[in-house]
């Protein structure tokens, strides 16, 4: 079943809120959203929300990943939500969506929980810890590990609600204007990365740089900034990133499973019944497998794209470097949860569910690639 049929299904009301959950059909990010039904159609007044996000407008997989939480809501809610989305510094700034969710300038904000260390330290670890949780075991301590009510208690002093709302899965180590042969390739590097990663950066020598998405190409060609990360091929051949650098590193050993958010202004959650809170939950849930999917079905094709036709030379990290980024990670890591108790108590459930998914992987997933790649 394809998007626009998904969709319609939904604003008729063929398919139910719970039923969309676990389907995991695909439906059109471009389809309209659906009409009111049944007799009190004409007296309904849909409540009307905005949505900001840090990403470019309509940007591949994160800003059309916002494009479609925004549908599936409306579409879910049968045209009683009606989702408006706004790019980055459409009606505020990127690195402004947190501040401007929690004041009520808008009820929804699509991002990046990491983006956020100046309000919570604790929130960095809901999107990405380096050497931390996969895709598949964010999620699973999100949903079903303790996870979820710690982020709803990160967020409750600013008066939002967070909900997972996509993953990009393991990324790319990034763009390099120059080699990184060894641990001293790093001394001096200006890099753009955000996060726990910066911070394990500069432990290593470097010098971590803050940058929205919409600046990366420019301050990479320009020479602002030695290397950036952003995603992974999928997005990084959108934004032509192979003009402005050679070569390509990976793993992105500082994003291994990148979950992105859907904040919501807790008063204007609140004020919906049951069953729209409900909806816009599980909208979210829709969402953030799709993202997930996509990348995992666009980034190789993606990356065949850099290497055979823009001749980009892909790199991986020398285990040195990895190994010393992984010491500084751990490091970084317990000094951000010695910080305050609500950190601490993050880090520990983190640690808790990793060491138990790690145990578990080794004999499941990771035993099963190693076989597969024999």
């Amino acid at each position: 079943m394809d998007r626009r049929r998904f969709l319609r299904r939904l604003g008729s009301g063929a398919v139910l809120a719970g039923a969309a959950l676990g389907a995991g059909c695909k439906a059109d990010r471009n389809a309209p959203g659906p009409q009111p039904q049944g007799a009190g159609a004409a007296s309904f007044k849909p409540v009307k929300w905005k949505m900001v996000t840090t990403w470019p407008k309509n940007f591949p997989g994160l800003g059309t990943g916002a494009n479609y939480l925004a549908e599936l809501i409306t579409a879910m809610s049968g045209g009683r939500i009606e989702v408006k989305v706004y790019g980055a510094n459409e009606l505020v700034p990127a690195f402004e969506v947190f501040g401007a969710v929690s004041a009520g300038t808008a009820e929804l904000g699509h991002g990046a929980s990491y983006y956020w260390k100046g309000k919570s330290e604790a929130a960095q670890f809901f999107s990405a810890v380096p050497f931390g949780l996969t895709a598949e075991e964010m999620n699973a301590w999100l949903y079903h590990g303790g996870g979820m009510e710690l982020w709803a208690e990160t967020y409750a002093p600013f008066g939002l609600v967070p909900l997972a709302a996509g993953n990009t899965g393991v990324q790319m180590a990034g763009w390099f204007n120059r080699e990184i042969n060894s641990l001293e390739d790093l001394q001096g590097l200006k890099m753009r990365i955000p996060g726990l990663g910066g911070e394990v950066l500069a432990r290593a020598g470097g010098t971590p740089v803050s940058l929205p998405g919409g600046e990366l190409f420019t301050s990479l060609q320009s020479g602002a900034i030695d290397a950036t990360e952003w995603v992974g091929p999928y997005n990084d051949l959108a934004f032509g990133l192979y003009k402005a650098a050679k070569y390509y590193y990976y793993p992105g050993w500082h994003e291994p499973g990148t979950t992105l958010e859907c904040m919501v202004n807790k008063q204007a959650f609140d004020a919906l019944p049951g069953e729209l809170q409900i909806i816009v939950s599980n909208a979210a849930r829709v969402a953030n497998q799709d993202m997930y999917a996509e990348y995992i079905a666009r980034n190789n094709q993606a990356l065949q794209t850099l290497v055979e036709e823009h001749q980009v030379e892909v790199r991986k990290l020398p285990d040195p470097v990895l190994a010393r980024l992984r010491d500084l990670s751990a490091q970084v890591v317990e000094e951000i949860a010695a910080k305050d108790a609500l950190s601490k108590r993050v880090y520990e459930s983190f640690q808790r569910f990793r060491q138990q998914a790690t145990q578990w992987s080794n004999i499941s997933q990771r035993a099963y690639l190693n076989a597969r790649s024999a």
